[in-house]
């Protein structure tokens, strides 16, 4: 096999390995904002709960 040849099985190795890279990546951090957004309309609905209580017991 060639010098060149060689030379460029080596960088198309690279490419699909920088772009497999950055699809796991940009699929990282897209799982990373649903978690957050979940963990966000979680902590939204304990506080509408919590506030609804506390109005509940400041009638009494």
């Amino acid at each position: 096999m060639s010098k060149d040849k060689k030379h460029k099985n080596t960088e198309n190795i690279k490419d699909t390995a920088g772009a497999a890279f950055h699809t796991v990546h940009r699929a990282l951090e897209t799982t990373e904002d649903l978690a957050m957004s979940a963990l966000d309309a979680t902590a939204n609905a304990i506080d509408n709960v919590t506030d609804r209580d506390d109005k509940k017991d400041s009638q009494k």
